[in-house]
């Protein structure tokens, strides 16, 4: 793997950032309790908490917040974004520096479908390394709104390419590794320790990362629901092992320092105003830092949730909530008022100011200037060769070969003479998707293809991804008659699917499958399908037409997506990635996007969602991805056939559907039930390839409510032709044989429980 450098890590002498103003200078403003770095965090916050005046701590509540001049406090922009690399899309970021872009890393859920935690955590880390260098030439703050971790859970949403996909063990682990590398949390064998001069400490934050949204939102508009007025109505089964897995990893195993709480409401309560929520997060989980409302998610409660009869109250019920900073600007306009009328206090302001404060404290922000941590980074270590190949990387390991007919790849660009690219996406360098920034060196599809082959021509056949004219098409069959070999680039793009904007279709858009049937019906050879954009697309028509030899979905790859397809289209790279959400058949639509229910109801004809539920038909599953090799499986370890469960505090009796079951809150040492499971992973075939090993379990009995089957582990291996690779999985019963009943509780059923992976199943039988 990759490994992120920086060119100098420590301040040299001579460096100077005139541009950045930071508290704690000498030597007038020194010499406060709050600049004293040998005194606990919490202390010096609430030090600095006790010399501000009302008026003060209310500036302090908005993203955008006020400098304190008489104490030497500068203003500061709590909002940067940096989901796949530093964005635009916050007001602390500016490219309008010395800085100028930064590397376009592939959207999340390409990155997501390597299946590779060690990529996931160097992507965090090269982000991490531009956003410090940005901030040190005042281009960016230090707290940066990422990643987005809510489940995609249905495939219209506009937004769900920024996630790690369907799954909440993948989401989680996303999670955990992009939010620990960007920190600067690593262990001591881990990347950032590895290259960097510098580290922080066990308090200390490199930078600030945020989970978001807090929790269950992934609807933007669809029919009279708009993400501000949504309310999710979410079982406790529901939110026990899907909705809220992600969060809590991210807190308690990634030791996130922000929390985002989102607009839809939860069960009849606001999100940003939902004490039970956020508390859960703090006391349960052990949260430590802030919790931001998405912006303008405060006036939300008021002016479209109608959950309060004034604005006073709206910030009044997000304060003592435990929402500590309004992104946007309804809490500096009417805390006072709500002070004044008692609806809050101003010792519930000061506890939100401690959250805020310790986190800035944490980040070094008062520690003064010439304790910069990683102060020397700068302009030499953004859009490096280092961070590009690391682009490249990713995208070679997300994308994912759906067909591939006869083997009709990869192509020999010894026998390609000449090459038709058609497409509206074809030519573009717009491949980022949501929250991009300014790539560094974006290059086309069309120009990575004519790297390889000189005679490449081009044809856009529809004007733009909406396709809505067929004016083009003559044009792009003329062209696909005459030469070797034709590629199609269709798809989404930002105008189908954003923020803001759901999907009403799972099909190509307008007349993309038409111009794709035509281009098949007249090419020499079966046409290689490129299909671009997050959300799943019903190419079921793609998936059997005998004219189409090759698809390939490659989602937003970033500003490398071009090389990266072309590596693969011509075998220098052999692809391994794996659908990271199941594609759906358009009749899905039929399913009403605001029903948050995950396990299916046949009462009502509802399939249910995701690969752990859902029981329709599938365009391509999740998990679904091809190699120019082929793998097999053998189980190496020993791995149990019986397990006793012994020491119980007590027996559970109840019958679970006529099958016995357990609380695993009830025994009492989980680690006693703990296993490894090897897979030997041998390439059969005649080129070196990566595979992801999935392992599933699933009960030999359905349950009522239980899963079809869990993902209990994933690892990516690159096995050599000939050669056998082993797959280690550590399993815990406790957590990967159970399952949330109706009430949210963890239970395990009694009796045989089913490991799976590929070829391979395996039976283990729990008893007393």
């Amino acid at each position: 793997m990759l490994l992120i450098s920086c060119c100098q890590c420590s301040v040299p002498a001579d460096h100077q950032t005139p541009w950045l103003r930071y508290p704690c200078r000498l030597p007038n403003h020194s010499s406060y309790p709050f600049c004293n770095t040998s005194l606990p965090i919490e202390v010096r916050a609430r030090s600095l908490v006790s010399l501000l005046t009302l008026d003060e701590k209310i500036q302090q509540l908005s993203n955008n917040a006020s400098a304190i001049d008489r104490l030497g406090i500068p203003p500061y922009e709590w909002w940067s974004e940096s989901l796949h690399g530093i964005a635009s899309n916050g007001p602390g970021v500016s490219f309008n520096g010395t800085i100028k872009s930064a590397t376009g890393f592939p959207q999340v859920l390409v990155a997501a479908a390597s299946f590779n935690r060690t990529l996931w955590s160097a992507i965090a880390s090269a982000i991490a390394v531009e956003a410090k260098a940005m901030h040190n030439y005042g281009q960016a703050g230090l707290t940066f709104w990422a990643p987005n971790i809510n489940i995609f859970r249905d495939p219209r949403w506009g937004r769900g390419q920024e996630t790690p996909g369907e799954d909440p063990m993948v989401v989680s682990a996303y999670a955990v590794a992009y939010v620990r590398a960007f920190q600067g949390q690593h262990n001591k064998a881990d990347v950032r320790r590895r290259v960097l001069s510098e580290s922080v400490d066990s308090d200390g934050l490199m930078l600030s990362a945020c989970c978001k949204h807090y929790t269950a939102y992934d609807l933007e508009k669809w029919q009279q629901f708009t993400r501000y007025n949504f309310n999710a109505i979410v079982t406790n089964q529901d939110m026990a092992d899907t909705y809220q897995v992600p969060f809590r990893s991210c807190i308690e195993e990634g030791r996130a320092s922000c929390l985002m709480c989102s607009y839809n409401s939860v069960n009849g309560i606001p999100a940003c105003a939902n004490h039970g929520l956020l508390q859960k997060a703090r006391k349960d989980w052990n949260f430590l830092g802030y919790i931001t409302s998405d912006c303008d998610a405060v006036a939300t409660i008021y002016e479209y949730q109608n959950f309060t009869k004034s604005p006073e109250d709206a910030v009044a019920a997000a304060l003592r909530a435990g929402t500590d900073i309004n992104c946007g600007t309804y809490m500096l306009r009417h805390m006072r008022s709500a002070i004044e009328k008692e609806k809050v206090s101003e010792g519930d302001v000061d506890e939100a100011l401690v959250n805020l404060f310790s986190v800035q404290l944490r980040l070094g922000l008062f520690d003064g200037e010439s304790r910069n941590r990683f102060g020397g980074l700068g302009p030499q270590d953004v859009c490096t060769a280092e961070h590009r190949k690391l682009a490249l990387e990713a995208a070679k390991q997300g994308i994912v070969l759906l067909k591939n007919d006869e083997n009709l790849l990869p192509l020999n660009k010894h026998r390609v003479s000449s090459l038709a690219v058609i497409g509206p996406m074809a030519d573009s360098t717009d491949l980022g998707g949501g929250y991009t920034g300014v790539p560094c060196n974006p290059r086309s599809i069309l120009d990575g293809l004519r790297d390889y082959v000189s005679d490449a021509k081009h044809a856009v056949g529809c004007r733009d991804t909406r396709c809505n004219s067929s004016a083009g098409f003559a044009e792009a069959v003329y062209v696909a008659k005459h030469v070797d070999y034709v590629i199609v680039v269709v798809g989404l793009n930002l105008t189908q699917e954003t923020e803001d904007q759901d999907r009403y279709s799972l099909l190509l858009p307008g007349l993309q499958m038409a111009l794709v049937t035509a281009i098949a019906e007249v090419s020499k050879k079966p046409l290689i399908l490129v299909i671009t954009g997050g959300g799943p697309v019903d190419v079921s028509f793609a998936a059997g037409h005998l004219r189409i030899g090759g698809i390939l979905w490659i989602g937003y790859p970033g500003e490398t997506g071009g090389e990266a397809l072309a590596e693969i289209i011509f075998g220098r790279n052999n692809p391994g990635g794996r659908l990271p959400v199941t594609w759906y058949p358009e009749s899905f639509v039929r399913v009403p996007m605001n029903d948050m229910n995950m396990r299916p109801d046949p009462s009502r004809n509802y399939p249910g969602r995701t690969h752990r539920f859902y029981t329709g038909d599938t365009v391509y599953g999740f998990g679904h991805g091809l190699s120019y090799t082929s793998f097999s499986y053998k189980l190496a370890s020993s791995v149990p056939g019986k397990l006793q469960i012994k020491e119980l505090s007590r027996r559970r009796s109840t019958l679970y559907d006529d099958l016995d079951y357990i609380l695993i809150d009830e025994i009492r040492d989980c680690s006693l039930l703990k296993f490894e499971v090897q897979i030997l992973v041998s390439n059969d075939g005649d080129v070196e390839g990566s595979e992801v090993v999935l392992l599933y379990t699933k009960m030999s009995k359905i349950l009522r409510g239980s899963p079809r089957r869990q993902l209990i582990g994933f690892e990516r291996v690159r096995v050599l032709p000939k050669r056998v690779v082993a797959a280690s999985f550590n399993v815990d019963v406790c957590e990967h044989l159970s399952m949330a009943d109706e009430n949210g509780s963890r239970v395990m059923p009694l009796g045989d429980h089913i490991l799976m992976s590929g070829n391979i199943e395996h039976i283990i039988s729990i008893g007393f």
